[in-house]
């Protein structure tokens, strides 16, 4: 996985079973409130997105 954190100008690249993230050059921490929201709302842009590009690409395209 890989998810950039905007607010954070971080990329979170694992997350384990006790909440801890892994972020890009930096190892494991264990995110606090600020950290953990904007992380929540990354994901959840990210998941609309791909939402988004799935239901465009299920789509039957038309070619010119």
């Amino acid at each position: 996985m890989k998810l950039f954190v905007e607010p954070m100008d971080a990329t979170v690249i694992e997350v384990d079973g006790n909440g801890r993230v892994n972020i890009e050059n930096e190892g494991w921490s264990v995110p606090t409130l600020q950290e953990r929201r904007a992380i929540i709302y990354a994901a959840r842009d990210e998941m609309s997105a791909l939402d988004e590009l799935i239901t465009i690409l299920e789509k039957p395209h038309q070619t010119a």
